[in-house]
């Protein structure tokens, strides 16, 4: 028995993979297959196969044979609804049936019919779907730690979530249990969900925060309440405020008598540091002053050299910038700089950086951290050196590996290049006085800008450097390239670089551009990344048809222009 129902589990797999030729034929391929799954749900939700055949039948159905297969998974009493839940295979069904809530009124009659069959037509009306969600819902919250410690329940329950507010997870591209997908933030849409479930998702918030001892302390309980923080900062923000004042009211109760705020020890922990993260992001001013305050004040450079205690300070310093408290913030981080940059946790510099992008009147004073901490500050000669350093994070006398005479010029070395290098550099372009970073730019040789603009993370500084620069700067620098966009286009990130350096370029700098790749066009046109620089910047009508190519790319430019002023 068990052999057939893996032959018509993948036989029907493959048959859900195929077009239908019509909805008709599509709904009586569903109802056949319903018909035969009639009665042994539970067994074909809990086996592998049977459970990838459900999960695609389930996104073809219609809402009401949805709320049938979720009634007979849940027994007479809806209670077994928990084993298929916390089920590798059953909790993908689950929650496959949860994602087409937003389907719920496709069964709700028409206005014309409704109003001969004497019903309602408005939200509040209750299908099937929506009882047995609903059902979902109580068994969920008298089984609650159950259900947000199981490695599957937990992914029930944080989609349950998103139902319940209105929102509609984008449907993974691949739902087989035992494949691990790439992690990424869900895409949410909204739609518009019954009244019940208004107040469904206050029940299971009131819930939560009863154990919130355990969703502090698990690692799937603490996604929980981080999903439920995410979802409610979108739909219900009275309600998130409520949730953050209550959270951080437990994170900080306990051991009054020790003289250490109990909040510092659950920032160090790998879970709870995730789940306060989530906390400062969607924090009001009013908690995250007092918290910084009467917790964190003096008690910053601490954190930010703990292992995931720095993480959950990254976001203090993002949500924070906008406050008065940012500036206090800096001072305590500004005195470590170099510790910060020893303990190799970049992202907080990093992130410290990007704030003040925001904050003019600290962006000379952190420039000049910046400068020390990298050890090339004095001599001012040492200034040329800091791209390079900043590139690579390493200090002058690291990168180096030799001291220079006084006043002399570094020694050359191929550029070194990492994530944060190149994430701290996009940042320092960004801000208004960059003569500093530029001097070092054009200080690089042919072949560092060539290294530079051809790397994964080096074109990205570079376009920055580039494209926030005066049309004069910008010349200067496109100068400097003369004799590399020939390479530059026949490179995978050097091709993507150049259609950005394109876009923003005046209309004499794209014909200076034009000039030098025209010469190239057979190893362009042959090359699998310039080809398309090829088509983009129009270059063969730009042999050709120099005065119609002069006139399109005017237009352009106008249209760019005007959009950029729409924007702005």
């Amino acid at each position: 028995m068990k052999r057939n129902r893996h032959q018509g589990g993948k036989g029907g797999s493959r048959r859900l993979s195929e077009e239908f030729p019509d909805d008709e034929e599509r709904a009586l391929f569903v109802d056949n297959v319903l018909l035969e799954v009639k009665g042994k749900a539970d067994l074909v939700a809990l086996d592998m196969t049977g459970s990838v055949a459900l999960q695609k039948l389930l996104r073809l159905a219609r809402p009401a044979q949805v709320g049938e297969v979720l009634a007979e998974l849940g027994g007479e009493t809806g209670s077994e609804i928990k084993t298929v839940s916390c089920d590798r295979c059953g909790g993908h069904v689950i929650e496959s049936a949860l994602k087409q809530m937003p389907r719920w009124t496709e069964d709700i009659p028409s206005e014309e019919n409704s109003q001969n069959e004497g019903e309602e037509t408005d939200a509040g009306n209750c299908g099937i779907l929506e009882t047995q969600v609903l059902s979902l819902c109580q068994v969920v919250r008298e089984n609650i730690v159950d259900f947000i410690k199981d490695p599957h329940g937990t992914h029930v329950v944080r989609t349950l979530i998103h139902v319940l507010a209105g929102c509609s997870v984008q449907a993974q591209s691949d739902n087989r249990p035992a494949k691990k997908q790439k992690k990424a933030e869900p895409e949410l849409t909204d739609f518009e969900a019954p009244v019940s479930f208004w107040w469904e998702l206050k029940y299971l918030s009131d819930t939560l925060m009863e154990n919130v001892k355990v969703c502090a302390t698990n690692p799937s309980a603490s996604a929980v309440l981080q999903t439920l923080l995410t979802v409610c900062h979108r739909k219900r923000p009275k309600l998130c405020k409520k949730l953050n004042k209550g959270i951080m009211g437990y994170l900080t109760s306990l051991n009054p008598a020790s003289g250490v705020s109990s909040l510092l020890v659950f920032m160090k922990d790998q879970s709870c540091s995730r789940l306060i993260q989530t906390v400062f992001q969607f924090s009001h001013k009013a908690l995250l002053v007092n918290t910084y305050k009467n917790h964190l004040r003096n008690q910053l450079m601490p954190l930010v050299l703990h292992q995931f205690a720095n993480y959950t300070v990254q976001t203090l310093i993002a949500t924070s910038v906008k406050y008065k408290m940012f500036l206090k913030v800096f001072d305590e981080l500004a005195e470590g700089f170099e510790a910060i940059l020893a303990a190799g946790h970049m992202g907080v510099i990093v992130q410290l950086v990007e704030s003040c992008v925001q904050r003019e009147e600290l962006q000379a004073k952190v420039l000049k951290l910046l400068l020390q901490a990298f050890h090339c500050d004095e001599p001012t000669t040492r200034h040329l050196s800091c791209l390079p350093l900043f590139l690579a994070l390493l200090t002058y006398d690291v990168f180096y590996s030799s001291e220079s005479p006084e006043g002399d010029a570094a020694p050359q070395r191929p550029l070194s290049i990492c994530y944060h290098g190149s994430c701290l550099v996009q940042a320092l372009a960004s801000f208004k006085d960059r003569s500093v970073l530029m001097n070092s730019l054009h200080s690089l040789s042919s072949a560092d800008l060539l290294t530079l603009g051809t790397d994964q993370r080096g074109s990205h500084a570079l376009q920055a450097l580039i494209t926030s620069s005066s049309d004069k700067g910008k010349g200067k620098m496109l100068r400097k390239l003369e004799g590399l966009y020939t390479q530059l286009a026949c490179s995978k990130f050097g091709s993507r670089l150049l259609e950005a350096v394109w876009n923003s370029a005046t209309i004499s700098q794209k014909q200076s551009i034009a000039e030098q790749l025209v010469p190239s066009e057979a190893q362009l046109r042959s090359d699998q990344f310039a080809r398309h620089a090829w088509g983009k910047f129009g270059l063969t009508h730009f042999q050709k048809r120099r005065g119609a190519w002069l006139e399109l790319q005017t237009g352009e430019s106008r249209k760019r222009k005007m959009f950029s002023e729409i924007l702005d």
